[in-house]
């Protein structure tokens, strides 16, 4: 039988996007909740809200002289937050303060309640980095989950996994000499692909070097490649024994997307979040957290994100690639 998978969701988090065109616009959010609708798994969903997280919270991983920026820019409402990606536009603080705080609403209801996965669809911001922001994300709320899960709630061994097409290298140098968090990410090789980062090679600097695990995949890599990359993701993890798992599905690792060179199917991210949830429950007492990152065709994260919350709610649901 199918667990409850905590969703969040509301007209607040929805608004975190970019006008004008941008490629994260902001009917994201829509697409893929109409697409969950749809799914047999929707009656094991169970919506809440988010909310904006305090200065505080998202200072456990940003400096405050960048979010007073960030805040500044908002209520200027134009300019960018990085080199030409990110747009500042009216509102923006809130928008991006609503992400970080869907996800640690998230976190808190796994670590303290009755239902030990959840996901949130406009999250896992892994490029931002604690200075400033990059690559379509503002607040790095993945960096604050994991921040608030070592410092709050006093775990050890959080991991992070990430199959966005993109390095999440606002969390990998953010805790790259940290080895309580441990970190496993499979991406598009930077040599052809934004960042440029996530080599072989970086594996975490002093106390954490070698807890950390980059995997680049060369352009054109599909369910094939993947499903190799992946079973060295699952030793990583079987060797770590974490107390919390994290998972960033960015979708834009699908065959279609605009900006990205990889041809996976949503099979692969029905396949990674059933076997995280099945460590999940071997490790974390079943806590698991998704965040849905970076996707810009719109029917590949609508399928991609329905198989991950999929692959939580039932670890049989998704295993096409074995």
């Amino acid at each position: 039988m199918a667990d409850q998978v905590i969703v969040i969701s509301d007209r607040e988090l929805a608004k975190y996007g970019f006008p004008g065109g941008h490629p994260f616009g902001p009917d994201r959010h829509d697409v893929f909740m109409a697409e969950l609708a749809r799914s047999s798994y929707a009656a094991q969903t169970v919506q809440r809200p988010s909310r904006p997280a305090t200065r505080d919270e998202i200072e456990r991983f940003h400096t405050a002289a960048y979010v007073d920026r960030v805040r500044e820019l908002s209520e200027l409402g134009y300019g960018y937050l990085d080199a030409g990606d990110t747009p500042a536009y009216p509102g923006i603080y809130e928008a991006a303060a609503h992400t970080v705080g869907g996800t640690l609403e998230a976190l808190t209801a796994i670590m303290e309640g009755d239902i030990t996965r959840a996901f949130i669809p406009i999250g896992g911001l892994h490029h931002a980095a604690r200075d400033r922001a990059a690559g379509f994300c503002v607040f790095n709320d993945a960096g604050v989950a994991i921040e608030t899960a070592m410092n709050v709630y006093g775990l050890d061994r959080v991991a992070y996994v990430d199959i966005d097409a993109h390095h999440g290298d606002g969390v990998f140098y953010g805790f790259e000499t940290e080895p309580k968090a441990l970190f496993a990410d499979i991406h598009e090789d930077g040599r052809f692909l934004y960042p440029g980062t996530g080599a072989r090679s970086e594996t975490g600097r002093g106390p954490a070097e070698g807890t950390k695990l980059n995997i680049p995949m060369p352009p054109g890599s599909g369910d094939d490649e993947f499903l190799q990359a992946w079973r060295e993701v699952e030793a990583y993890i079987e060797n770590s024994e974490p107390q919390l798992l994290l998972l960033v599905g960015g979708a834009d690792s699908l065959a279609g997307d605009p900006i990205t060179h990889l041809q996976y199917s949503e099979n692969a991210h029905g396949h990674a979040a059933a076997r995280l949830r099945e460590y999940a429950d071997r490790y974390c007492g079943g806590r698991i957290l998704g965040m849905g990152a970076g996707g810009y065709n719109r029917d590949n994260l609508a399928r991609a994100w329905t198989r991950l919350v999929e692959g939580f709610a039932d670890p049989g649901s998704a295993q096409e690639l074995l």
